[in-house]
């Protein structure tokens, strides 16, 4: 069974709304087993527009994954993410080659 992903690339304008989306997210992330991988600055950006925080989250599965965002504990959290500032997040399927 193949991993599921998030991989979130934000500008946070209100540290404040991030502190504590960060404190209600981790809820949600230990219940569903999210195991960080990348959770920093931009680095080098070779090609797009460059956002100030990325992070690659990892799941035992794409459901898990989906389930994570979709449960209570994310949405309360998604509460004050969505005062953070501007945020790409894709939760995607990992790959079996």
């Amino acid at each position: 069974m193949t991993k599921g992903y998030w991989v979130a690339r934000v500008d946070v304008s209100d540290e404040a709304a991030y502190a504590r989306y960060r404190e209600l997210n981790a809820i949600a992330f230990q219940k569903y087993g999210a195991k960080f991988l990348v959770r920093g600055p931009a680095g080098k950006v070779a090609k797009g527009t460059p956002r100030k925080h990325n992070v690659v989250l990892e799941f035992a599965d794409y459901d898990t994954a989906l389930a994570c965002y979709g449960s209570p504990e994310y949405q309360a959290a998604k509460v004050f993410l969505d005062q953070v500032g501007d945020i790409d997040l894709v939760i995607i399927p990992g790959f079996e080659g």
